[in-house]
């Protein structure tokens, strides 16, 4: 109906009720805060490990960087699985709550860092609060979403995270600022600090999510399938099929099925490739673009935070325009296109946009962050990838450190970007097609049979 009501020419978002607009605008807000905390890290990590480490080694810090996202990569990673695998069973509202409660709490406490090895425990506890909520988002929209605007769907959800980082480009432009920034007292090496100290704020909105957003009726039409599949295999009952996979524990039946397993490898290699060249390469921009601009004369705290701002921008509007194309020209050539570019533009921005000038830097870094931030829009199979992906940024910061400049490092960490062009093909085209999901409404019986 939704289907024919669009080729009727009625505008897509008129066929959303207000569950599903709802459930996009609280998974939104919430990877609006995920956004803020992320890219805060970015904007921070090279002053944060200038007060964190002796002065002796200064000349260590995109290693040490490197170690701080890995840490939080690697957390991410595990907040995912755990995130998942908890939503299943309690349900993705919930879980949805608990991680973004998590993550402030525990993006505040990292304002109090130490030392280095302080301030990178508590960044792997901020990646698994940041990744239970992340999983929870993209599920409990996808499965609520229509499946002829799921590809918007997605690209506007993933619009959270860049308006996060756009949020927090402006606090740290704020708080650096010879004019507000002096007002308040939060320039210096402590400015850091503060930016973490906002991020407690995304508590509140925990408050709203808890009154106005439903919970997914497919995970619970799952779940209520599930307690009377166990409440029938308690009973004594043979089970099969559909009733059998939801007994399993869910990341088991995930490889059971060998219909999945073919496309999750393929989507594992895709994400892995994102994951990988992105921490290793797209990380390290305001952390760069500080270093020209100190090179140049300029403030390196200011124009991080404008390189921030102009790459979340444009990533912002990458994320959208890659869902609405995926959906008019398909998953497929949309995704390869976006893996094309972010492959191109690596050398471009890191080995010769310097040379160019300043003012055409940031026009690449722009353009830069439209593809490698957009990119993240399709994705869904991100986080076991994160597990191999966390040594994208160890291995850029050593080379960093090795080569003594960005550009062969994040050269050679970006060549990753081939693994997705590669692998997109082998993969099905699931452009207005609909979830797999509820098989025993689809025709299938109850395989439930009597004990003798």
């Amino acid at each position: 109906m939704a289907q024919m009501d669009e080729i009727n020419g009625v505008p897509w978002y008129r066929l959303l009720n207000r569950d599903q607009w709802s459930v996009l605008i609280a998974s939104n807000l919430g990877w609006l805060f995920d956004g803020f905390e992320i890219y805060a890290l970015f904007l921070t990590v090279g002053f944060a490990l200038k007060q964190l480490l002796d002065i002796g080694q200064a000349a260590a810090i995109p290693q040490y960087a490197g170690y701080i996202l890995a840490f939080t990569v690697f957390g991410w990673a595990t907040g995912g699985v755990i995130g998942g695998i908890v939503a299943d069973y309690i349900g993705r509202k919930r879980t949805m709550l608990l991680a973004i409660l998590a993550y402030s709490l525990t993006t505040g406490l990292s304002a109090f860092a130490w030392d280095w090895v302080s301030f990178g425990v508590l960044r792997f506890l901020v990646g698994v609060a940041i990744g239970s909520e992340w999983a929870t988002g993209a599920s409990i929209v996808s499965e609520l979403w229509p499946d002829r605007a799921r590809g918007k769907g997605g690209g506007l959800l993933q619009c959270g995270a860049g308006l996060g980082s756009i949020l927090a480009s402006l606090v740290w432009l704020g708080i650096t600022s010879d004019s507000l920034g002096a007002w308040l007292g939060t320039q210096g090496p402590n400015a850091w600090r503060y930016l973490y100290l906002i991020g407690v704020l995304p508590a509140l909105v925990v408050l709203w999510i808890r009154r106005n957003i439903p919970e997914s009726p497919r995970w619970e039409e799952a779940n209520e399938r599930r307690r009377f599949a166990h409440a029938q295999r308690q009973s004594g009952a043979a089970l099969r099929g559909v009733d059998a996979a939801l007994t399993r524990f869910t990341v088991i039946d995930l490889f059971s099925d060998r219909s999945v397993r073919r496309p999750l490898i393929f989507a594992f290699l895709m994400m892995l490739s994102v994951t990988f060249a992105f921490w290793g390469v797209g990380t390290f921009i305001p952390t760069y673009v500080a270093g020209v601009a100190a090179k140049a004369g300029l403030s390196g705290p200011t124009w991080a935070g404008w390189a921030g701002l102009i790459t979340s921008v444009c990533g912002t509007l990458g994320f959208a325009s890659l869902g609405f194309l995926a959906d008019a020209i398909g998953r497929k050539p949309t995704a390869m296109l976006w893996y094309t570019l972010c492959l191109v533009l690596t050398p471009l921005v890191y080995l010769w946009g310097a040379n160019w000038g300043f003012a055409p830097l940031l026009v690449l870094v722009g353009i830069f962050g439209f593809f490698t931030l957009g990119i993240w829009a399709w994705a869904f199979c991100f986080n076991a990838p994160r597990f191999i992906s966390c040594l994208g940024p160890l291995i850029a910061g050593t080379l960093i450190a090795y080569f003594g400049g960005f550009g062969p490092a994040a050269t050679i960490v970006g060549l990753f970007f081939i693994l997705g062009v590669v692998a997109a093909p082998f993969l099905p085209e699931t452009n207005g097609k609909p979830l797999p999901h509820a098989l025993w409404q689809e025709g299938r019986t109850s395989s439930a049979e009597a004990a003798p």
